[in-house]
């Protein structure tokens, strides 16, 4: 087992012996407690040593990363007290906290860095039969009470449903003697990996797997490649691709010397990445990234100082590092006078906390690139005095340094918007700037529309985005030139175009003109759509609405999990998660006659068919951690795209089993514009009293759909991996006749 090889580390030997580390959660919050690794590698308990029973543990594969030193506000904050080399974090996965920790010697410190460092990396590197392994042994461990690595029918039938599993108590117990080879009553571990593998046979694979076996037993290359043309529409590739699959996947060497696939190393492939239901060649950068800006949907964030709502929350600069990590290219600092001279990032007018500028700043500094390496836009709230505006201006220029982009391009005057090619590594800051358009020819605008006015704004002239000139002459004064002159191709204007528009727009087909300008008007010039004001709960609103008329910035509260951030997460999986995905063609042409409201009437319009069998379910979670309590899973499929692609159905529930549910339903959804399109799937448990609860989703563009026997892997409602959940089903897709 993996187990021993790790244990003989030095690191690993200090977390497994325990060490007393100090919890700390604020200057005055510093706690000591007794943290140790468990035997099973993967598991960290911690206790205050005079606390009775009560302890806590959470798994290594939660862990995102260890930061180490003064790496998060709280320590910063007390680092008169504690030196560096002492401190380090654990930074969670999702939306859950950071743990910091203050360690008593800097060798312990390296230990817990380094070790953790080490078994994160080994998690993460798991394929996914080791996956499921652990996962099973994590399970064993949990429900060995006594600890004698043993366990009895009874002790087996509790574990089961506390793995959501209820089954037939006469088909357990004769796996569970067939297991028990030693007929001593009691499984040890191997022998219920063994009964849990034979617990776990799906029926449902085997079935696909005797269509193209010949004598049931395996594949041989011609099956699995005849298989791969016919069920995974692979084509020409299906010959080497049989092969390729064969040397990862199959498990059994006598198999592979045959050049052929047992139904493990199926089942394996199916749901190993390949066998995702997301295309493996659209996973990495694989769009032309040559484009004008105004040409991409652009992954952005609002209020993105919030780790909570808007009234109360806190503000921070993890939010910050948060939204960075998962891909965010558009940030936004609301700045207001600080003390001393030195402008403080809160919202306005609320109880939330407040953080420095100059640490947002260098927070940016050292996160913007590493989730990818094409430009970040920060976008300015600004409502500082012209002084503290020349002190962001200076904080902003010294900090960046040349990671700030304050002057065109070549100097020239350019008759369309960079590229992300050309600004990668950049930032540009988007804030009003002095002077109209007419002494700026370069500048670009970049209009703001909030999501109350979103609702008239398909109704908006174009031409009003230059302010009136008593506008004109305020903002000026207002202004700090500094801080302005940082300003280049992202000049902010306010989107004047809706309060007059209504009287003379009323007529639907003006309106639908209008949405075709406003598509035209996007392929030019940059737009930011935000949340309106009057969400103090930070709640988001539909994206797809904006993207559908070509907004390029549609900014989202990153720190709200919810419906619309799997929307944002799902479009933005494509394309190496770089947080920019190019806008379908028809939106890119500046004579463009596309309306989201008249998919049928453009250029090259060709709907699809999208038939998806539901086929089964794995190892769902359980949502209810009461005892005895197993879920009734149901399925539904929503699409979220133009007005007439927003469609939804699902499968009927199945009563209580979590663990290996079957559906066998078919559900089918036409498309009319498949490139604006995204499928999301949503697992949830049926109540026929009160609200179903949510089990696990996934959200992916219609265009990057793998068709074929695929599995779709769940998420959580962070948005983070849940293995070894998943959904089985079969996608075809055909044009519609």
């Amino acid at each position: 087992n993996t187990q021993s090889c790790i244990q003989d580390d030095p690191y690993i030997q200090v977390m497994m012996a325990g060490s007393t580390l100090r919890k700390v959660k604020s200057r005055s919050w510093k706690k000591n407690r007794y943290f140790r690794l468990l035997e099973d590698g993967l598991t960290i308990w911690y206790k205050s040593r005079w606390a009775g029973r009560g302890h806590s543990t959470f798994s290594v594969t939660d862990l995102e990363a260890v930061r180490e030193g003064h790496q998060s506000e709280v320590l910063l904050s007390i680092a008169e007290e504690f030196p560096a080399e002492l401190c380090f974090t654990l930074v969670f996965h999702g939306r859950q906290g950071n743990l910091d920790l203050v360690a008593e010697s800097p060798d312990e410190a390296q230990a817990w860095i380094q070790g953790v460092r080490m078994l994160i990396h080994k998690a993460q590197t798991m394929d996914e039969k080791e996956r499921l392994d652990q996962w099973v042994w994590d399970w064993f461990h949990k429900a060995d009470k006594n600890k004698d690595g043993k366990m009895n029918f009874k002790e087996v039938k509790k574990l089961l449903k506390m793995m959501n599993v209820e089954m037939n108590e006469d088909h357990a117990l004769h796996l569970f003697t067939m297991a028990d080879k030693s007929e001593s009553g009691s499984l040890e571990i191997e022998q219920f990996v063994f009964f849990y593998k034979m617990l776990t046979q799906r029926d449902e694979v085997w079935k696909v797997f005797q269509d193209y076996s010949e004598d049931g037993e395996k594949l041989m290359l011609e099956e699995l490649q005849s298989f791969l043309s016919v069920e995974q529409h692979e084509g020409e590739q299906s010959a080497q691709h049989a092969q390729e699959l064969i040397e990862r996947y199959e498990p059994s060497e006598t198999a592979k010397k045959q050049g052929a696939m047992s139904l493990d190393g199926f089942q394996m492939y199916l749901c190993s990445q390949e066998g995702s239901i997301f295309k493996p060649e659209h996973q990495d950068l694989y769009q032309d990234m040559s484009q004008p800006l105004s040409h991409y949907f652009i992954s952005s964030s609002h209020n993105t100082y919030l780790l909570e709502d808007q009234l109360r929350g806190q503000s921070s600069l993890e939010a910050y590092i948060q939204a960075l990590k998962r891909g965010c290219r558009c940030v936004e600092v609301d700045c207001w006078d600080g003390y001393d001279g030195d402008p403080v990032v809160y919202h306005g007018h609320t109880l939330t906390s407040k953080i420095l500028f100059k640490d947002v700043i260098s927070t940016l500094k050292e996160y913007a690139f590493r989730a990818s390496e094409f430009p970040v836009i920060l976008s300015i709230e600004n409502h500082c005095s012209v002084e503290q505006q020349t002190v962001m201006a200076q904080y902003l220029r010294q900090i960046l340094g040349d990671m700030l982009q304050t002057t065109l391009l070549d100097g020239q005057v350019p008759q369309q918007l960079p590229s992300p090619q050309e600004l990668k590594g950049k930032i540009l800051l988007k804030a009003k700037k002095i002077g109209g358009l007419e002494e700026y020819v370069d500048e670009t605008c970049t209009d703001e529309v909030s999501d109350e006015e979103e609702m008239a704004n398909c109704d908006a002239e174009m031409a009003s985005t230059e302010d009136s000139p008593e506008k004109k002459s305020k903002a000026k004064s207002k202004m700090s030139r500094e801080l302005s002159d940082l300003v280049v191709y992202c000049k902010s204007v306010h989107f004047d175009g809706f309060e007059h528009a209504h009287s003379h727009l009323a007529k639907e087909a003006g309106r639908r003109r209008s949405r075709t300008d406003f598509v035209q008007y996007n392929t030019r010039q940059l737009s930011r759509t935000y949340p309106s004001g009057l969400r103090t709960d930070s709640s988001n609103y539909n994206p797809q609405d904006m993207w559908s008329v070509g907004c390029q910035i549609v900014a989202l509260n990153f720190q709200t999990a919810g419906l619309e951030m799997d929307l944002n997460d799902g479009l933005f999986r494509q394309n190496g998660c770089c947080g920019y995905v190019i806008k379908p063609n028809f939106m890119r042409d500046g004579n463009t006659q596309f309306s989201p409201d008249k998919p049928e009437e453009r250029e090259g319009y060709k709907p699809l068919r999208l038939s998806i069998q539901v086929i089964s379910g794995q190892q769902l979670p359980k949502v209810n951690q009461k005892e005895g309590s197993i879920v009734d899973p149901l399925v539904r499929v929503e699409i979220y795209g133009v007005p007439q692609d927003q469609a939804k159905d699902e499968t009927s529930h199945i009563n209580n089993n979590g663990f290996n549910p079957v559906w066998n339903e078919t559900l089918d959804f036409t498309i009319h514009t498949p490139e604006l399109a995204l499928v999301c799937f949503v697992v949830e448990d049926h109540d026929k009293a009160s609200r179903n609860d949510f089990i696990g989703q996934y959200t992916l563009p219609f265009m990057c759909i793998q068709p074929g026997y695929r599995h779709i892997h769940l998420l959580s409602k962070d948005g983070t991996a849940i293995p070894p959940s998943s959904l089985f089903v079969n996608i075809s897709i055909s044009e519609l006749t």
